[in-house]
């Protein structure tokens, strides 16, 4: 099974892609100005305490304010206020905790305005980010995730992940981790630690300790709203999280993202450094990739199975239905139930994938296709949590019901992926009446000529839809050659699946755009 990350850059931020054994299986778009991400730890200010919820409402500067409840304060709270105290009011100089003297831990169902006051400056982290009309969600349980460690601030103990299950093996890393982490600082020891040996835990520990640093001496002199420690960029977040050895590839097509990537796996993994690549191809990446065709067949209404099925993905404000149909599955099964099993088999396989690709949470409930045999039912259950087993986020997956119905929640820490597929008709704008549609290709020939005999350009490109890219090309003396005999210079064709049927895009030596003026 092989992995690979393309990223895409564009004016509008980052588009990455992750793929497995060619599949498009997770998308990501990252905006450039967008700021509230997963794992930021911002200096905020109480505005609210509300009893009746428990919690409180922080100003950390976005338009609403955050939500923090009683739960997400941790057991440390008076803690980290204390020593965030005595940061700003500069009696603490670094963030080494050794020498701190830790406060008694909170009551486990405790009221909030026990412990916060109004106005009181604390230091926060971004736990979910900003969804729908609701503003972010906080935690005062501060951590900073690492390769192979999280370090938590303001603790003493040594977790390590359930799916450690070698009892030897978490002896081993239980130990070694009680060794080498400093005074008050706790650690969570990831699945990715297996078999790592002691410089590369220590490693990792002094990267986290390195990055809290920075924090507190940033912490001294920040303003409230400030941003003290930020997440790395969600490319780089997921290398950190995923990078192993069936991770055999990674294209980037922006020259400034090649060396920010490289830098950063030099330092976590050297030995995997080779498998990052520049793309300076002709097509765009994400066009080379075939992954244009797969986000337009992937975050439609209606999605396709292999076998013939279909699903039906309907999203609500409370919740996620996923409606199973067979379609034009064909009957080659021996009965009506060994076709719903085949057919939910496969549903469900995909149906893991999108719960990923589009990053779906919250409640999600499927409708399968009824199946009488509880055995048949059992093993839809077990194909479904099999599948979600290399998902990252929080999950549970119920067995199917009474009804058919199965029930999955699934942890929601950003807004959901959605892509609109419909597309408005570029040349009748949605009217339902157009001009001649044949024109486009007058209209693309009478630009060329005016660019080339007119504005004196030469290696120009031009951006169209695979079908223009056709019609251009096709034959052993196509419209292309027949350009290159006219205006001798060779104009080059790039295939671009996001463009509309007549759409197109002229552009310079350099890659601009350029504007025309005739048509």
């Amino acid at each position: 099974m092989s992995n690979e990350l393309v990223i895409n850059s564009t004016q509008k931020g980052e588009r990455i892609a992750l793929l497995q054994d060619k599949r498009l299986l997770e998308y990501h778009v990252e905006e450039p100005d967008h700021s509230f991400t997963v794992g930021d730890i911002y200096l905020g200010t109480v505005r609210k305490l509300v009893t009746g919820l428990n919690a409180a409402f922080v100003d950390v500067g976005y338009e609403k304010d955050a939500f923090l409840h009683y739960l997400d304060l941790g057991p440390n709270i008076n803690s980290l206020n204390k020593f965030t105290k005595d940061v700003i009011s500069k009696r603490a100089n670094s963030g080494k905790l050794s020498a701190f003297k830790m406060e008694p831990e909170i009551e486990k169902l405790g009221k909030i305005d026990k412990v916060l006051v109004k106005n009181q400056p604390i230091l926060v982290q971004i736990v979910k980010e900003p969804i729908s009309t609701k503003g972010p969600r906080l935690s005062c349980d501060i951590s900073i995730a690492g390769r192979y460690i999280v370090l938590v601030p303001f603790s003493n103990s040594v977790n390590l992940s359930k799916k450690i299950t070698d009892k030897q093996e978490r002896t081993r890393l239980q130990r070694l981790m009680s060794s080498i982490k400093p005074a008050n600082f706790g650690v969570i020891v990831r699945t990715v630690a297996q078999s790592r040996d002691v410089e590369e835990l220590d490693k990792d520990l002094q990267n986290c300790l390195e990055k809290w640093e920075k924090g507190i001496k940033l912490l001294r002199d920040a303003k409230p709203r400030d941003r003290v420690i930020g997440e790395m960029n969600r490319a780089s977040s997921i290398i950190r999280d995923m990078l192993n050895e069936s991770f055999d590839s990674i294209t980037v097509d922006s020259k400034d993202v090649f060396e920010d990537i490289k830098s950063y796996i030099r330092t976590i993994a050297p030995d995997k450094e080779n498998i990052l690549k520049l793309h300076n191809g002709k097509n765009k990446v994400f066009e080379q990739f075939g992954l244009e065709k797969q986000i337009k067949s992937l975050f439609g209404r209606s999605v396709s199975l292999p076998g013939g099925g279909y699903l039906i993905i309907e999203h609500t404000e409370a919740l996620h239905v996923i409606d199973v149909n067979s379609g034009n599955k064909s009957n080659s099964e021996e009965d009506q139930e060994a076709t719903a099993l085949s057919v939910n088999s496969e549903a469900a396989k995909e149906i893991a994938r999108q719960l990923r690709l589009r990053d779906m949470g919250g409640i999600i409930v499927i409708d399968f296709i009824d199946l009488k045999k509880a055995d048949n039912k059992r093993k839809i259950h077990d194909v479904m949590r099999e599948e979600m087993k290399s998902d990252r986020s929080k999950y549970t997956v119920l067995p199917l019901s009474k009804f058919g119905l199965m029930q999955i929640t699934r942890q929601r820490v950003r807004p959901e992926m959605n892509i609109v597929t419909r597309e408005t008709c570029p040349t009748c704008g949605g009217t339902g009446t157009i001009q001649a549609s044949i024109l486009i290709t007058d209209i693309i020939l009478n630009n060329l000529d005016y660019i080339l005999t007119k504005q004196n350009e030469s290696r120009i490109s031009i951006s169209l839809h695979p079908f223009l890219h056709a019609y251009f090309t096709k034959g052993l003396i196509s419209q292309q050659m027949k350009w290159f005999f006219t205006y001798k210079t060779w104009v080059s064709l790039i295939k671009d699946s996001s463009l509309g049927v007549v759409d197109f895009t002229f552009h310079n030596k350099f890659g601009e755009v350029i504007e025309l003026n005739a048509q």
